[in-house]
């Protein structure tokens, strides 16, 4: 944060000693909470105290460093929140995965024997929707920042659902490739986008859990799809047209419909939810609108060096491109989906060669978003339990690596269901990418590297279910032997590259801490209140990990 974004604020009492616990765990430098009075201490002074919003930030009416309130009213406010905001945005990311992974199960009624395509066509199809996707990655979170989340979501799904449901008219190769364009053209950065929204609401402590639901409404759409499919793909022949075009159609014309209420339901921010829509009292009274603001600012005060709807310049882009100090985050979501992606984009198609109908192949799938979901809520809550991200992490490789072992050694002869075991346990493996999220709005400091990083990392996500949709190929069929080793090996440099990330944040701590240590009280505060240093560059951020 800047001096010219911030201005300093009264002079107040110092807590002298803070546990270094404390510190760790919330990934900044010193910070404390005193009791019943919802206010966050940091190094020789208040850092909610030492600095204010920008006087265009959206909740500065609200803004108070005297306000005070008690641990219930907190509670009752985030379980408000969660209700009004973490709910609806958990509905329109099932809307995205239900028009983004409905592929699928249009593969188990013979799409690419309809569309006259084989294995490799619908790989380069997949290939280009992903490239499609990272490509409006960092577009879209610019245009997000610029006009707002709550307008700019709600435009991407009602036009995806457009595209997703002319794609029931798809005839062939050329058609396949150019709606997997658009496709990932429109739905591109629609999950920073949201992440974006909701660090408006919780702090880095409490995103975590609710980015969990936000992937458990991910993997609870495959089974409810499922579901849907094994009723939709039955209209196969109704008016002359394939089950799988009728399963496009009318759950792109869902997703429309979602987004069209999207519009009018989503809130811009904290204080500004009064409209014709949600009511012209808003959602919260003022007192709770000023417990959202204070306890944000104090959790992180660089959320108030800019406003809802304020564009990122080019030199702010170029900064948050040159944080080294977040590339050992976007290498991480380059490598660790690897081991488990093509098994998952490949599930029905696995099935379906092992001797399985359609509609038996929908309904197996089913044990391994089940699966899924209990390891997602369970590895994300155990992480901030024990306050450990990247070893945690590192269990989803570990997971993985006894399962590829088995993969490459399992005989032709082997049966369909021990095939279907691994398989089941392969896509339900721990998925830690809520965690990793997370980490990566929690580690960036600052609005503006939060948005862009927020988005390179889901670039590197996307970058690796490119490489892994072209790990299996047609000539390495059925057994994909060269495929699994291959994966093996990720998966084990995977192994070191959690170790490493780990050791490197733990590393850039403890020098700073060495070096805020040595400093008197008075040298602590007068750089509170005059550096130039922004971010995580700061001498009183700690990194995460």
């Amino acid at each position: 944060m800047t001096k010219s974004a911030l201005t300093a604020a009264p002079p107040i009492a110092v807590v002298p000693d803070v546990a270094k616990s404390d510190l760790e765990s919330s990934g900044s430098a010193s910070e404390t909470e005193l009791p019943n009075a919802g206010t966050t201490f940091t190094g020789a002074g208040l850092k909610a105290r030492f600095y204010k919003p920008i006087e265009a930030y959206e909740g500065i009416h609200r803004y108070d460093p005297d306000f005070e309130w008690e641990p219930e009213e907190e509670r009752k406010v985030v379980r408000k929140i969660d209700k009004k905001i973490c709910t609806w945005v958990c509905l329109m990311f099932f809307a995205l995965q239900l028009d983004r992974g409905n592929i699928s199960q249009a593969l188990s009624d013979n799409l690419l024997g309809d569309l006259k395509m084989n294995t490799n066509d619908y790989n380069y199809g997949q290939t280009i929707f992903l490239g499609s996707f990272l490509a409006a990655e960092l577009p879209s979170q610019l245009i997000s920042k610029k006009l707002g989340p709550d307008n700019w979501i709600p435009i991407q799904m009602v036009s995806w659902s457009l595209v997703a449901s002319m794609q029931a008219f798809m005839s062939g190769r050329k058609s396949f490739f150019a709606c997997r364009a658009l496709l990932g053209l429109i739905e591109g950065g629609f999950i920073p986008d949201n992440i974006l929204y909701l660090s408006y609401f919780y702090t880095g402590f409490e995103l975590p859990a609710r980015l969990s639901w936000f992937w458990v409404s991910y993997q609870s759409t495959q089974i409810i799809s499922a579901f849907l499919a094994f009723g939709i793909l039955r209209m196969r022949g109704y008016n002359g047209m394939a089950g799988w075009r009728w399963l496009f159609a009318l759950e792109g014309m869902l997703t429309g419909l979602i987004g069209i209420i999207s519009y009018f339901y989503l809130p811009p921010s904290p204080t500004q939810t009064a409209s014709k829509f949600r009511g012209k009292d808003g959602w919260f009274n003022e007192r709770e609108e000023k417990i959202m603001t204070n306890r944000i600012l104090r959790d992180d005060p660089s959320k108030g060096d800019m406003h809802n709807r304020q564009a990122l310049t080019p030199r702010m882009l170029w900064d948050t491109l040159s944080d080294y100090h977040m590339w050992p985050i976007y290498l991480i979501g380059l490598t660790w989906l690897m081991p488990t992606q093509p098994m998952t984009s490949y599930l029905t198609l696995n099935l379906k060669s092992l001797g399985f109908g359609v509609f038996e192949t929908n309904l197996l799938t089913i044990p391994a978003y089940v699966l899924f979901i209990l390891q997602l809520l369970f590895w994300t809550w155990l992480s901030e339990r024990i306050n450990q991200r990247f070893l945690i992490g590192l269990c989803s490789q570990i997971w993985a690596f006894p399962l590829l072992i088995a993969l490459e050694f399992l005989g032709k002869s082997a049966s369909p269901w021990s095939r279907w075991s691994i398989a089941t346990l392969m896509v339900g493996h721990p998925y830690v990418h809520a965690i990793l999220v997370a980490i990566t709005s929690r580690n960036a400091g600052t609005v503006r590297t939060r948005t862009v990083a927020s988005a390179l990392y889901n670039m590197c996500v996307q970058a690796s279910s490119m490489i892994s949709q072209n790990i299996y190929r047609e000539d390495d069929k059925p057994l994909y032997r060269r495929g699994n080793k291959v994966l093996v090996a990720i998966t084990v440099f995977n192994f070191f590259l959690f170790i490493g990330a780990k050791l490197y944040y733990v590393w850039v701590n403890k020098k700073r801490d060495r070096v805020w240590n040595a400093m008197s009280k008075d040298e602590k505060e007068t750089y509170l209140e005059t550096t130039s240093d922004k971010g995580n560059k700061r001498l009183d951020f700690r990194f995460a990990h």
